[in-house]
Parts: C-alpha cells; sequence; structure tokens
C-alpha cells in the first residue's frame, strides 16, 4: 500500500468530521472570545479551514515562507459567513486530496522547507508535514472549536461516536 492510500482514508473521514463542525460555527458570533487572549470563535474557525492550503502548497512545492521578507504573514483571506468558511474549506480539501491522490511515496519522502521571514523553521518530509503540521493541527484546533461551541450553546457534531448532543 502506498502513502498516499494509506493516507486518503484518514484524510477523508477527519476532515468529514471538520466539516461537519464548522458547519455548526455560529458566524453572527464571529468576535466572540473565552479569554482575551484566545483566538475569536470566528478567526478560530478560520483558523482550522487554513491548514488545507498549507498542504496542498506542501504536496507541490519545496518550500513556503509564511512570512516573506517585507510582506508579512501570508495566508488565504479571512472570510465571515458560513457559506463562505465552508466553500473555502470544501475548496482547500479538494485541491489538498487532489495533491495527495496524484503523489507517489517519493513525493511523501521529499524533504520540504518551512520558513518565515527568510529564516528557515525546519525541513522534514512531506509526509511528516501533512500528518504533523497539517492534519494533527486541523485536529487540535478542531477539538478546542467544540469547546467554543460547546460555550455558546451549539449542539456539538457525533465526530468518533455518539456526542452528548447526537446520540446516533
Amino acid at each position: 500500500m502506498s502513502i498516499s492510500e494509506s493516507l486518503l482514508p484518514e484524510l477523508d473521514r477527519e476532515m468529514a468530521n471538520t466539516r461537519k463542525t464548522l458547519e455548526r460555527v455560529p458566524m453572527d458570533r464571529f468576535d466572540w472570545k473565552p479569554h482575551e487572549r484566545s483566538f475569536s470563535l470566528g478567526a478560530l474557525a478560520n483558523h482550522v479551514s487554513r491548514p488545507l492550503w498549507w498542504g496542498a502548497e506542501t504536496m507541490k512545492t519545496e518550500s513556503l515562507d509564511l512570512a516573506p521578507k517585507g510582506e508579512g504573514l501570508q495566508g488565504p483571506p479571512v472570510v465571515r459567513t458560513t457559506e463562505e468558511l465552508l466553500a473555502a474549506f470544501d475548496e482547500g480539501l479538494a485541491d489538498f486530496r487532489r495533491a495527495v491522490e496524484g503523489a507517489g511515496d517519493e513525493d511523501f519522502l521529499f524533504p520540504w522547507t518551512l520558513y518565515r521571514d527568510g529564516e528557515r523553521l525546519f525541513t522534514l518530509p512531506r509526509a511528516v508535514v501533512i500528518r504533523n503540521t497539517i492534519l494533527n493541527h486541523i485536529i487540535h484546533h478542531r477539538g478546542q472549536l467544540t469547546v467554543y461551541l460547546r460555550m455558546n450553546e451549539v449542539p456539538l457534531p457525533a465526530l468518533y461516536g455518539p456526542s452528548a448532543d447526537e446520540s446516533s
């Protein structure tokens, strides 16, 4: 089994759960924060959907500079509606999935580098970047997002089994 074949079922399952979570985000509460140092609800929802574009870039390039000298932190635009959030997520996922699906094992083993303002932060095989920096990052912040939803009395979707709000 290739790396791509082993990764795609997990990607599909985890991103389906992520989309179910994003569908519930009350974007009319975009600026709500549980603490002054926390992401706002809308910013966190955007942050959960953003690593998908990074995943596609990881598979297509040899490196990425998150903040090229003099340009500041780069990334996709912030969206403020549920429709825009889900459209951006779906588009990013489709692009990422195509890149993973079309990659051979040698592509996943290729050393990929992340820079910020021209400074090298790390060089790791693409497979490690995809697993640790993309998928685990999304899953971590998705968990954080479910706490935000609970604090806003939004029913939680069933992710790895029934939730307290969905018994199926």
